[in-house]
């Protein structure tokens, strides 16, 4: 039977992944906001059993849904990891500035949507009924990508894991960010 990441990797067109980069002995991912090219998040130690899935890419889903509740919003970003016998998917949403809280949750939570639209698909056509159940949810923004003055500040909206959208780790500034720390392990 498929493990969880190889299914991952057969389920994606090679345009809705990112690839990740070498750099000295360590994999690096350089994630850039969609809506502005100048803006970007280089992450360093990304394990190598990881897929980072542009969550931007899926199809828009203003088509069904009338969008009042922010039910039509997504997060850039999703990384499926599996790391040191724990196995993480982040939620990262990025903005050129700071964003308002409200609309980066809603974004959080679409992503989120999104990835339990992508579970039920390897549930029910790879007929893996623990498709992706043991993996911990984590929830990042990162703001002001465009600018590299400023020391990075890193904020949590409640003391724990930034487990759910309303416990977001918020990361201003972002530079030398690493996966575990993104990773809470």
């Amino acid at each position: 039977m498929m493990d969880d990441m190889q299914i991952l990797k057969e389920l994606f067109k090679d345009d809705v992944l990112v690839d990740m980069k070498k750099k000295y002995s360590s994999n690096i991912a350089i994630l850039t906001e969609p809506q502005c090219s100048g803006s970007s998040v280089e992450i360093n130690g990304v394990p190598d059993n990881t897929i980072i899935v542009k969550i931007d890419k899926f199809p828009d889903p203003s088509n069904l849904f009338n969008g009042n509740k922010g039910e039509c919003k997504r997060a850039d970003y999703a990384i499926i990891a599996e790391y040191r016998n724990k196995n993480r998917i982040l939620f990262i949403e990025m903005k050129k500035t700071k964003g308002s809280k409200k609309e980066i949750i809603q974004q959080l939570k679409g992503a989120g949507c999104i990835l339990k639209y992508i579970q039920e698909i390897g549930q029910q056509f790879w007929n893996k009924a623990d498709f992706l159940t043991d993996f911990e949810y984590r929830f990042i923004s990162f703001g002001h990508t465009s600018i590299r003055k400023r020391k990075t500040r890193i904020t949590k909206e409640t003391s724990g894991t930034h487990n759910s959208p309303e416990n977001i780790m918020k990361i201003d500034w972002p530079a030398n960010i690493r996966f575990n720390h993104l990773a809470g392990v």
